[in-house]
C-alpha cells in the first residue's frame, strides 16, 4: 500500500473567512413648530426608530456541541466528536469548531463559524449557487484542488440569518487513489451540517 505524503497528512485547509459588513443606522426626530394649544398638552409618542433590535446577541458559546454526535462520526468518519475549538479573540462575537481525521485512506475535513453583528449588517455576494429554505439567504461555492496529484474537493456553505452569519466548510480525498471525494456527498454534506449549526444559534 502506498504510504500517505507528508504534505497531506500535515494539511489543514483554510477556513473560509467570514465577511458581513456593518452599516450605520440613525433615526431622526422632527422638532414641532409654533405654540402649543391651549388645555391639556396632548400625549407624545415616542419617535420612531429605524430597525429592531437585532435577533442574536452573541454566537453558540460550545460550537463544538453545535452538531449532533452522528452527524459528526457520519461526515468525518474516526474523528473525535469532541471537536477542537477555533480560536477567537472575540468569543462575544465569533465561536467555531472543526473536526477532521483520516479513515484508512479516506480524508475528512469539517469546520463549522459563527459570527455575529451588533447589527443585520450589509451581505457580500458569495457567489456560488442559492441554498433555498435556508436562513434568510444562503450560498454554497465548490472547488476542487490539487497537491502532488492528490485531489481534494471543498464545499463552503454561506448562511445569513438576521444579524448573524455561519460558513461551514467540508471537504475531503482518498489519499490511496490520489482522487477528491464524491462532489454529491460533500454538498450535500457541507449543507446538511449548515441546517444543523443555524438551529443552534435559536438554542
Amino acid at each position: 500500500m502506498r504510504s500517505l505524503p507528508l504534505t497531506l497528512v500535515a494539511r489543514l485547509l483554510p477556513v473560509a473567512v467570514l465577511a458581513a459588513a456593518g452599516v450605520a443606522m440613525t433615526t431622526s426626530d422632527d422638532s414641532n413648530e409654533g405654540a402649543a394649544p391651549a388645555g391639556p398638552s396632548p400625549q407624545t409618542s415616542a419617535p420612531a426608530t429605524s430597525a429592531a433590535a437585532p435577533r442574536y446577541t452573541k454566537p453558540p458559546a460550545e460550537a463544538c456541541a453545535t452538531l449532533p454526535k452522528s452527524m459528526i462520526k457520519d461526515l468525518v468518519p474516526g474523528a473525535k466528536t469532541a471537536g477542537n475549538e477555533l480560536k477567537s479573540s472575540d468569543l462575544s462575537r465569533r465561536t467555531g469548531c472543526s473536526w477532521h481525521a483520516l479513515d484508512g485512506f479516506d480524508y475528512r475535513w469539517l469546520d463549522i463559524a459563527y459570527d455575529v453583528k451588533s447589527v443585520a449588517g450589509q451581505r457580500g455576494s458569495e457567489g456560488g449557487s442559492a441554498v433555498p429554505g435556508l436562513g434568510d439567504d444562503a450560498s454554497v461555492t465548490e472547488k476542487t484542488t490539487k497537491d502532488d496529484d492528490q485531489g481534494i474537493r471543498e464545499a463552503v456553505v454561506t448562511v445569513h440569518q438576521d444579524n448573524a452569519t455561519v460558513t461551514v466548510t467540508y471537504n475531503g480525498g482518498d489519499f490511496e487513489s490520489h482522487k477528491a471525494a464524491d462532489g454529491d456527498e460533500i454538498r450535500k454534506g457541507a449543507i446538511g451540517a449548515a441546517k444543523k449549526a443555524v438551529t443552534a444559534l435559536d438554542g
